[in-house]
């Protein structure tokens, strides 16, 4: 019988004082996410672990580190590419960040007709404009872990915009973690009621994969 996690005992987590000393001498002040419900944190409960957004979690490690960070999250659920261009984008350059996570583009996915091609171009538009901030950029892949039955080519077009995500990404120096093939997607309960958010436990992991691929690039 396998043991049930805890934030405590889950090898993908990262405690407070570990996230302190991999955050340890990041410069960053001004953090910013930007993006659909995914650069939110939205999710559902997981019993034994804290009931906090992913980017919450990694503004609270930053503030070990730099106690007068500010932080700023405009995701919000629905939004798709086109609507976080118009709607946030503003918002953010106004934000001045040092420090940027931008997740977007899975709502486009849901739409009957896929315009590739205007999501491709405002991705584009999106990672250029956050970049030029000078601030250090992350995003994430989608995971593999849900479904849509009303859109059988679903998972393929998860597959088309991971790629696209980690082809721009890389144009602009920006650190991509990688959650299309991650062990917890596996875990039976990684998702909210709503069978699309990573609930509480995958939030965690979120947070602490993000601050392992800053830590691992460094602060230069």
């Amino acid at each position: 019988m396998t043991a049930t996690l805890t934030e405590g005992t889950d090898p993908f987590c990262l405690s407070t004082p570990d996230a302190a000393r991999l955050l340890a001498g990041a410069p960053w002040r001004r953090f910013a996410a930007l993006g659909d419900s995914l650069a939110a944190g939205t999710g559902g409960p997981t019993p034994g672990y804290a009931p906090l957004p992913w980017p919450d979690r990694v503004a609270a490690a930053l503030r070990e580190v730099q106690p007068y960070l500010v932080y700023r999250n405009t995701g919000t659920v629905g939004a798709t590419t086109g609507r976080t261009l118009a709607r946030q984008l503003g918002g953010l350059l106004a934000f001045e960040p040092d420090l940027v996570h931008l997740s977007c583009g899975a709502n486009d996915l849901w739409r009957p007709e896929l315009d590739f091609a205007a999501v491709e171009g405002n991705l584009r538009q999106l990672f250029e404009a956050a970049a030029g901030t000078g601030a250090r950029l992350t995003t994430f892949t989608l995971g593999r872990a849900f479904t849509v039955p009303g859109v059988p080519d679903f998972p393929d077009r998860v597959v088309a915009l991971n790629a696209l995500t980690r082809t721009i990404a890389t144009d602009h120096d920006a650190l991509v973690i990688d959650m299309w093939d991650h062990p917890v997607n596996d875990r039976p309960d990684l998702l909210s009621a709503d069978g699309i958010h990573f609930a509480a436990a995958g939030q965690a992991v979120l947070a602490a994969e993000v601050i392992r691929a800053l830590a691992d690039r460094g602060w230069a």
